[in-house]
Formats: C-alpha cells, structure tokens, sequence
C-alpha cells in the first residue's frame, strides 16, 4: 500500500513529465487549473497516466471534483486502498 507521500512524489513526477511544470511549483495546495494551467484535456491525460499506474480507473465524475494536488492525492490513494 502506497502511502500519501508516495502518491504525491509520484503525481508530482507525473506533472512535471507529462505537462513539463516545474516541480517547486507543485505543492499539496496547488490548484490545478489556476496554479498550474491543467486544461480539460491534460486532466484527461492525467487520468489515463493514473490508471496505467494503478491499475485503477478514476471516475470522471469524481475527477470533476478535484481542484489541488492534494484533492487528486486522496482520491488516489482511496482507489490504491480500496
């Protein structure tokens, strides 16, 4: 079982290969859309990244409700935990 910590340094890996951002950039608060510039399309990116990962597809509607690193964060680590 990964803990929260694991999942954020992976997440954080994520962002910065996928999407090319800094990684001090990334903390727990940050918000995607705002802090970070995550479009629609790079959220479906992310998604599918999360789930070549895990093994575990997040819902779109669940994801819809994610706004920061750390929104993303739980909702990974309640799918590895389930």
């Amino acid at each position: 079982m990964q803990s929260r910590e694991d999942v954020f340094n992976t997440l954080r890996e994520a962002l910065v290969e996928l999407f090319e951002i800094e990684p001090e950039r990334i903390s727990l608060d940050a918000n995607l859309y705002e802090d970070l510039e995550i479009d629609s399309i790079d959220a479906v990116d992310l998604i599918d990244h999360i789930k070549r990962q895990t093994g575990k597809k997040i819902a779109a509607e669940e994801f819809r409700a994610v706004r920061t690193v750390g929104d993303v964060v739980e909702v990974v680590a309640r799918l590895v935990e389930a």
